[in-house]
């Protein structure tokens, strides 16, 4: 039981850390936007064309696609981090190449601490030669701090994987719940359910959970969105597929989505601990690739039962959220609220990429 406590623990610190620094820090929510965007292009493509495309259907052609892809997702953050915070994105490659041989989290900050110097160097030098130097200085930077915070970084993280890991072994019921719930909040919310998974290298039973979870989860956004009337059919549909793209609704109804998500997340997440459902491909904790990703690893027929069993899970979890939250008076004066009841700029936001 201690090392159940020690890895919730653990996931629930790195949570709340994230958290704090996209509320925080200057232009935090844009930089974990960017990690955000970092993950679904270098692991997403992994999970899909590696181990699915290379591994399971044995074509050498996407096999290839998938390794580069994955092994590439610190260069991906050291770019789209400083471009989602405005850099000119000549500085902003000059700084992601230079740190190819290291992961998602050190390409994260060095790409963060680029987004901040590189403004200056445009000011400060005539134009033209404030590309040149930008680059030069834009590089070694961003290999300096992924450099020097990489030990640090690896070892902790490699720390929570392995409790995270070891819970799931010695209570794989009780940390299929919440391990589930948790990780469809993470799924829901603007952090980003890939990116952490990614970077915590979980494998085995704790992402099969996670894969697993986001796809039940996601049946319980949107029940509860359409019971809730949130938003319209199309935004229902779009929550499960992508919760990003609904952001707008989710943080102005953060209580009965995340509730929904939570609870649907951990029914799904029992039923992946039950069948022992194992997934070796890190990152891949959302609701597509956490649809496709376990086929890789686990007997087919296992992974329709898992999948049919997550999404009963969810229907449920939404279904009960919803109707408890519907009956509370602060609840009811939504239930009839629809997309054209929003202001114009609302309804932009949440049709567009989170």
């Amino acid at each position: 039981m201690m090392e159940l406590f020690t890895g919730l623990g653990l996931l629930l610190v790195v949570l709340l850390v994230f958290s704090l620094f996209s509320l925080k820090m200057p232009k935090g929510q844009l930089a974990m936007s960017g990690m955000a965007d970092a993950a679904i292009a270098s692991f997403l493509v992994e999970a899909i064309h590696k181990y699915i495309l290379g591994n399971a259907l044995s074509i050498p052609f996407f096999l290839e696609v998938g390794n580069n892809a994955g092994s590439l997702g610190g260069v991906a953050a050291a770019i789209l981090v400083p471009i989602n915070m405005g850099v000119n994105p000549v500085l902003a490659v000059s700084a992601g190449l230079a740190v190819g041989s290291f992961g998602i989290l050190p390409g994260f900050l060095a790409g963060y601490v680029v987004a901040f110097l590189a403004p200056l160097m445009e000011k400060k030098l005539p134009e033209g030669v404030n590309i040149i130097a930008g680059a030069l200085v834009a590089a070694p930077t961003a290999y300096l701090v992924a450099f020097l915070v990489n030990p640090v970084v690896s070892s902790v993280l490699e720390q929570i994987g392995g409790a995270i890991t070891v819970a799931a072994e010695q209570q794989p019921i009780i940390m299929g719940f919440l391990l589930g719930g948790l990780m469809k909040i993470v799924c829901t919310s603007p952090l980003s359910s890939m990116a952490l998974t990614a970077m915590l290298g979980l494998t085995g039973l704790p992402m099969g959970i996670a894969a697993i979870a986001c796809v039940g989860g996601a049946i319980s956004n949107g029940v509860v969105f359409k019971r809730m009337g949130y938003g319209n059919t199309s935004n229902a549909i779009a929550v499960v597929l992508e919760p990003l793209t609904q952001a707008v609704i989710v943080t102005s109804h953060p209580l009965p989505v995340y509730s929904g998500s939570f609870l649907g997340g951990g029914l799904a997440g029992i039923a992946a601990a039950a069948l022992g459902i194992v997934n070796n491909a890190p990152g891949t904790a959302s609701t597509i690739p956490g649809l496709l990703a376990p086929f890789a690893f686990n007997d087919p027929l296992k992974v329709c039962l898992a999948i049919v069993l997550s999404l009963a899970g969810g229907l449920v979890g939404g279904v009960v959220v919803a109707e408890i939250f519907r009956r509370l008076p602060s609840e009811r004066a939504h239930v009839s609220i629809h997309m054209a009841d929003l202001p114009l700029s609302m309804q932009e936001c949440s049709g567009s990429e989170g």
